[in-house]
């Protein structure tokens, strides 16, 4: 049966219209969007027990007292495979304990924020002690997260992760440090894809400068931003980008923090 003769300016229409579709999106996401999907993957964890309440501040993220950021004990520490080299942090993870019945609870899972490095042992081969050494996927746990998805005895456990979006309470956080023109800002309380790629910062005397990764989620810069209102732009790994304007006051001092806006979670 032939087709009515307005069937090849219907298909054109359609064509036109998917390429425009397609453009747009390309155009407004520069960098893929991360793995946040139905999908699990196999990796193994272990834990530590903090002896001293010291031991939940620092962390090769930069964020500090991990309580005191919000965070609490829901982190993670990651192999260098997942690491990224600081770039990953931030980023929420889902866990579930498999292939254990001796070990596993039944029907659990956790959410943990990935907040520190995993450094690998090159003493040892990945297969035989160097539990986070490349290829080697692995999570390391506080002992509190921990035995929500398997008993404490169980050690190095089989588990199964995924990437999933982060959800937090209040604003994106910017705390502010440095001294005289060099200004460092930690980026913290993330939503979202959790992670931040990309960030620029913009006085009242200066248009939108481009900022330096310097570990983790502290990014540096060398200008004169002080006596004028600070405002930001931050973009995550999924390429959404995030403006929050006049977040510091004038008078902003070194060492203090600030609530901008947040993404969607």
């Amino acid at each position: 049966m032939s087709l009515p003769s307005s069937a090849p300016l219907l298909s054109l229409l359609l064509i036109t219209l998917l390429s425009t579709v397609t453009s747009h999106y390309s155009s407004s996401s520069s960098t893929p969007p991360p793995p946040q999907s139905s999908l699990w993957h196999p990796a193994r964890a272990t834990y530590y027990a903090a002896s001293d309440p010291r031991d939940s501040v620092g962390g090769a993220c930069g964020y500090g007292d991990l309580v005191k950021a919000g965070y609490g004990m829901a982190t993670v520490g990651l192999s260098e495979t997942l690491f990224q080299r600081g770039q990953i942090c931030g980023a929420c993870f889902e866990l579930r304990c498999v292939d254990d019945l001796r070990w596993c609870i039944p029907g659990t899972s956790i959410i943990v924020t990935a907040t520190n490095f995993c450094a690998p042992n090159y003493g040892f081969t990945a297969e035989g002690g160097g539990r986070c050494n490349p290829p080697n996927k692995h999570f390391v746990l506080p002992i509190e997260a921990f035995e929500k998805i398997a008993i404490w005895k169980a050690g190095n456990m089989p588990v199964q992760y995924r990437r999933i979006k982060c959800r937090k309470e209040g604003g994106v956080r910017f705390t502010i440090d440095g001294s005289g023109i060099f200004v460092s800002v930690l980026i913290s309380n993330v939503a979202g894809a959790g992670d931040i790629v990309a960030v620029k910062i913009k006085g009242s005397r200066t248009g939108w400068l481009q900022m330096g990764r310097n570990w983790g989620q502290n990014w540096h810069i060398n200008s004169d931003m002080r006596n004028q209102p600070l405002s930001f732009e931050v973009t995550s790994s999924d390429g959404l980008t995030l403006t929050s304007y006049n977040v510091a006051p004038k008078n902003w001092n070194f060492g203090q923090t600030f609530e901008g806006k947040q993404f969607e979670s």
